[in-house]
């Protein structure tokens, strides 16, 4: 299959290319490439050949040819969705239904999205399934959400959409990404030795890992259309909602000689359990083959083996808020978030 994956350049997509690449897939990138600066480790794996381009700005050229279109580019996580909800907006929503539009008319055939478990919003004590009613609280939720809604209109018999609603991810990237729970907290304990919680851990928090991420993709691409036209899946295992205290313990174990404290309960009240037995239901082939534990093992070995500084950790490029206002301010890109 020839495959345009957007994002190439970010967390996720750096290892999903390559991922989907092994098996057999041919892969071209497209990125804007606000994230280059970051680069925590090297790889030996090749890049593929992308197209350093906004996503707002494509053309129906850039997609002729293209069997299917993996859509990750967007301004991730909440804190950057709030900086200026405007442009989140344009990017994520408007700019994701861009790019479904010009794919299938140029006649792509499969679309998959990557949404995420954010769109539930606060939950219960009750784990939320791809029939719950969507809840979504922040200018990054609600574009997820939409971008599923739009999707749904625009398909038709030679056009599938499938919607990912992943987990919160984590693990290690050469494109790291400091800004989410459990690879933020193994990077404290790394370079503090301590993870002092100012929370006492109790929401729950269901987790991914992105080679599972990367996974699921390869699943719904290789799966038969009629088995994933239209259909949203909550990506993770059901096994892996935590409680935040459990991801510290997990860190703290994994991390020798590092102190973990716990606070008071959090105003922070997102909290909610979510069931993943559909996926594994529409694709017997999909399973996650990383929990937590190993998670934090995996990304202590890699701090170990670069010997990650203090000053590292807190490099711009691998926390999105900070990168992106740093191109901002130094007026590398204008307040529409355009390349100057």
């Amino acid at each position: 299959m020839n495959i345009l994956i957007t994002g190439t350049d970010g967390y996720i997509g750096v290892r999903m290319a390559p991922y989907l690449r092994a098996r057999g897939h041919q892969v071209t990138g497209l990125d804007t490439g606000f994230y280059k600066d970051g680069w925590l480790y090297h790889v030996d794996s090749d890049a593929p050949a992308t197209l350093n381009k906004d996503l707002r700005r494509t053309e129906e050229k850039d997609f002729r040819g293209f069997d299917a279109v993996v859509h990750l580019a967007e301004l991730s996580n909440d804190p950057l969705g709030q900086l200026n909800p405007g442009i989140t907006k344009k990017i994520n929503h408007e700019g994701g239904i861009h790019l479904a539009r010009l794919a299938k008319k140029a006649g792509v055939k499969r679309f998959v999205y990557a949404s995420s478990c954010s769109v539930y919003g606060i939950g219960t004590d009750a784990f939320v399934t791809e029939e719950s009613p969507v809840n979504p609280l922040t200018a990054y939720a609600q574009c997820k959400a939409a971008v599923e809604k739009d999707l749904a209109g625009l398909l038709d018999k030679g056009f599938t959409t499938t919607c990912l609603r992943n987990a919160t991810a984590y693990g290690a990237s050469p494109r790291m990404r400091f800004d989410i729970v459990l690879n933020n907290l193994s990077a404290l304990a790394w370079t503090l030795k301590r993870i002092a919680m100012t929370s006492d851990g109790t929401p729950w928090r269901p987790l991914v890992h992105v080679l599972d991420i990367c996974e699921a993709v390869a699943c719904v691409l290789e799966a038969p259309a009629e088995a994933v036209h239209g259909e949203i899946f909550n990506v993770g295992d059901s096994d892996h909602n935590y409680r935040v205290r459990e991801i510290a313990e997990f860190v703290a174990k994994a991390q020798p000689g590092c102190e973990l404290s716990f606070g008071k309960s959090d105003p922070d009240n997102r909290s909610y359990r979510v069931s993943f037995a559909k996926i594994r239901k529409h694709m017997p082939a999909f399973k996650c083959n990383w929990d937590a534990a190993k998670g934090a093992a995996e990304l202590h070995s890699a701090f170990e083996r670069i010997q990650m500084s203090d000053e590292t950790f807190k490099f711009r490029a691998f926390t999105r808020l900070k990168q992106l206002e740093y191109l901002v301010k130094t007026g590398q890109i204008d307040n529409e978030f355009f390349w100057k």
